[in-house]
């Protein structure tokens, strides 16, 4: 099976080779690495042409942020498997993209997700919190649980019959993808209970109080844009998952 891991990039001049080294040191040979970069102003460019490795396509354009460069990349991926990665993420070691292919072909699911590690922005070796996913149960997502989206592997097949990332959502088009073909198309999927992916803290999403409130407030609205009645604690429910992660 072919891979298709897609970044989207802008102004990541300080962690895209990082990203870049972990997608190349990777043992699955089958893998196309599609970078789509929103018109950066700094040197990421740069530093993408002169580390290329897998990287097969680079897309440089002003965009609609990341969730548009992630529909982007999707459009321009040729590959089985799809995977995104983010600019100041990297794979939690060389065997990462192996696994996922082999519980592909192991469990024929739709998806493949694992659990994912938080490391400290500027020490990728020092774990800060572990989200351990679990496996998805009906209903999961309304008492809060929901795959990391770093560690989500789907099928192109999936995006291509139920859709990709819904601009409309700035901070939760990750959680509202995954509740849309999880919970509500009912698609398969395999945990595999293992790390597969670090991921360094500061994202937009947790940046500021105000984000995670929208974010919450914006995977309400998922519920509703799929016809999914939800109790309105529900952004509590979603807390609790993520304090468990820190007794890990």
């Amino acid at each position: 099976m072919k891979v298709s891991i897609i970044t989207a990039t802008f102004n990541s001049s300080s962690t895209i080779a990082d990203c870049i080294s972990s997608v190349n040191e990777q043992t699955y040979h089958n893998i196309e690495h599609i970078i789509i970069d929103g018109a950066s102003s700094d040197n990421t460019l740069q530093i993408i042409k002169s580390n290329p490795g897998r990287v097969t396509k680079i897309v440089s354009e002003p965009d609609k942020g990341i969730y548009d460069a992630m529909n982007k990349g999707i459009v321009e991926s040729t590959g089985e498997v799809v995977a995104i990665l983010n600019s100041d993420d990297i794979y939690y070691d060389s065997y990462v993209i192996e696994k996922v292919i082999e519980s592909f072909m192991m469990s024929e699911s739709d998806s493949v997700y694992g659990d994912l590690v938080y490391v400290e922005r500027s020490n990728v070796a020092k774990n800060i919190r572990y989200w351990k996913t679990s496996e998805y149960k009906p209903d999961s997502f309304f008492s809060g649980w929901h795959p990391a989206h770093p560690a989500f592997f789907l099928k192109r097949t999936i995006y291509e019959r139920y859709g990709s990332f819904d601009l409309t959502f700035s901070l939760a088009a990750d959680f509202e993808l995954m509740l849309r073909v999880i919970e509500k198309h009912h698609i398969s999927s395999f945990y595999y209970p293992f790390p597969l992916v670090r991921m360094r803290l500061g994202g937009a999403t947790n940046k500021s109080f105000r984000n995670i409130f929208t974010q919450n407030i914006e995977c309400l609205r998922a519920f509703r844009k799929n016809k999914m009645r939800v109790n309105f604690l529900y952004p509590f429910y979603r807390l609790i998952p993520k304090i468990k992660q820190y007794s890990k």
